[in-house]
């Protein structure tokens, strides 16, 4: 897994042009602007391994999957929020433009963070550090400014202290919000990160949305629609402000509760069903765009597995789990038989509190190939190591997603992804 350590750096203030914000635009009009949401495993993305099967592909996944959700538990510890920068992992990018003239710059886009910073010169890398394919030169920027050590943002973070000339510099961990516009630019990293920036998507203040909301007409809206790990040469959408608005049919709308940590948008889920059993158990759950595989209260995971295990019946063999945390996985054979079995997989419907909405999740959102001929379910459950419930992004394929923090509500609609970024004019 790439890792890196972002040393300390300076606090900048970087006017980012609306207008030229996405390097991979596809369209930008009156009611916003939707750009490419590049999966780590796309031919784009530079974490891209040829070598690797998509059964390879997907059993990395479940791996990122238990580092992530341990390290979105570990952000909730200690007095405040802790937000290591790049030390887990995530799964989508996309590019952005920084300052005037323009930067173009790829970007870690985390729905689980409120940080935004880029690399930046002058860059001091460790020994044996990736070096990234652009790095945002401040001096050659007009829109760029430097945050004084005793400004309300620099004193708004934990552990940050002055440089000689009396500017703010963060330290490795940041454990309070960066405030007013202000990005973070980092000039000193190790390890093997060889992407340029993290934009955080999170429901914090500081994040993109929340800034575009408090310094734009855009306001706190954004949505993206996730195209399956098994579709390929097919990209999914990331739209911000009025193409944000969810109108597909069947969408369901829920409230947005407190989070322990702000960064992360949280719903209460009420109940299970699967046909006529339902399974309730009142929990918090996470939806994150960043971890494949969902986490769900043992609680709701283990009748969840009784009861699919008694749908699907014995037509298909068991076999063992290839990767922990994965569990009831069958030998479906071909293809004509894996078919089969995905009409086998009954739907599974979330019944969330607050508005008393449903989300159903198909076949494509349960279970998922682990390899060659082996499905498994994609839901685990919670344990000591992975405490949060989270809704990943397996369960939100071929779904539009729309997070509206100007109402405190997110919505979801069973959608075609592949086609709807797809079917965009593209900016020219």
């Amino acid at each position: 897994m790439a890792t890196a350590t972002t040393c300390r750096s300076l606090l900048l203030a970087v006017v980012v042009l609306i207008s030229q914000l996405c390097g991979c635009t596809a369209y930008v009009g009156v009611d916003g602007f939707s750009v490419e949401f590049i999966h780590r495993d796309s031919v784009k993305s530079p974490y891209h391994d040829p070598a690797l099967t998509a059964h390879d592909r997907v059993l990395a996944a479940v791996r990122r999957s238990t580092v992530r959700a341990a390290a979105l538990a570990r952000s909730n510890h200690g007095d405040g929020a802790v937000s290591e920068v790049v030390s887990r992992p995530f799964e989508y990018l996309m590019a952005v433009n920084v300052g005037t003239p323009p930067t173009r710059m790829l970007a870690i886009a985390d729905t689980g963070s409120d940080l935004v910073w880029f690399e930046c010169e002058p860059r001091a890398a460790a020994a044996g550090a990736a070096r990234p394919s652009a790095i945002f030169n401040p001096s050659s920027s007009s829109t760029f400014g430097h945050v004084g050590c005793n400004s309300g943002a620099c004193h708004a973070l934990y552990g940050t202290s002055c440089d000689a000339s009396s500017n703010c510099q963060y330290p490795p961990v940041i454990r309070r919000r960066l405030q007013d516009k202000r990005f973070g630019c980092s000039t000193s990293t190790n390890g093997t990160f060889v992407v340029d920036a993290m934009v955080g998507l999170g429901a914090g203040n500081s994040s993109l949305v929340g800034q575009l909301g408090a310094h734009t007409s855009l306001g706190r809206r954004f949505s993206y629609c996730l195209v399956p790990y098994t579709v390929k040469n097919a990209s999914s959408a990331l739209n911000f402000s009025d193409r944000a608005a969810v109108t597909e049919p069947g969408e369901a709308t829920t409230a947005l509760v407190r989070s322990e940590f702000e960064a992360y948008y949280t719903v209460e889920l009420e109940s299970v069903r699967i046909g006529n059993a339902s399974f309730e158990h009142l929990s918090r759950v996470i939806v994150d765009s960043g971890t494949p595989l969902t986490f769900l209260d043992k609680a709701l995971v283990d009748p969840m597995v009784q009861e699919l295990t008694r749908r699907i019946g014995t037509g298909f063999p068991k076999v063992p789990s290839p990767q922990e945390p994965l569990q009831l996985c069958y030998d479906v054979g071909g293809p004509a038989r894996r078919y089969s079995f995905s009409k086998s997989i009954p739907d599974v419907t979330l019944y969330l509190a607050v508005f008393g909405e449903a989300v159903t999740l198909k076949a494509e959102n349960t279970f998922v190939e682990a390899q060659e001929g082996i499905m498994c379910l994609a839901v685990a459950p919670v344990t000591e190591k992975h405490p949060r419930s989270i809704l990943g992004n397996l369960a939100q394929q071929n779904m539009h997603v729309g997070y509206n923090l100007d109402k405190g509500t997110v919505t979801f609609a069973p959608a075609d992804c592949a086609s709807s970024y797809n079917s965009l004019p593209v900016h020219g």
